[in-house]
């Protein structure tokens, strides 16, 4: 019965900690894309504008309560699914070819994508790059881009 319950408190706090950082994130605070709906249909480039309630944007590496920069997950998983995350809670989250990076404290982009069908999250991550706690996420869209 000790191994169970140890093992299900080892799995709670895994849980916990794959799905939060340690900065906390204002009540009620929401991020979004405030240019492109899900099913979107669109031409590249594509010019994405970032949408922030209840918090403030800040560039990377400033810490100041209720503030974040944003970040977009493209093609990849939603936030708390992927396989990486808890490695992107633990580090922050990687800049690569599927996390894009906004540190400058940006509220738009325009992303030059292929022909064919793309899927973009925002995340608001911390003055580490770090998702809040609880994390400041957008619903997952998708849009397709044509030649």
């Amino acid at each position: 019965m000790y191994r169970f319950i140890l093992g299900a408190a080892i799995a709670l706090s895994s849980i916990t900690l794959a799905h939060a950082g340690e900065t906390p994130a204002a009540p009620n605070a929401a991020v979004y894309v405030i240019n492109l709906e899900n099913g979107a249909t669109v031409q590249s480039p594509v010019t994405v504008i970032f949408g922030l309630a209840g918090m403030g944007v800040a560039p990377a590496g400033v810490e100041k309560d209720a503030t974040g920069h944003h970040h977009i997950l493209l093609n990849r998983a939603p936030f708390g699914e992927g396989a990486d995350d808890a490695e992107l809670i633990a580090n922050g989250i990687p800049s690569d070819e599927s996390h894009l990076h906004f540190g400058g404290g940006q509220t738009q982009t325009s992303l030059d994508l292929p022909a064919g069908e793309h899927t973009l999250q925002l995340v608001l991550g911390d003055h580490f790059h770090v998702p809040h706690n609880p994390p400041v996420v957008s619903d997952v869209i998708t849009i397709t881009v044509t030649e």
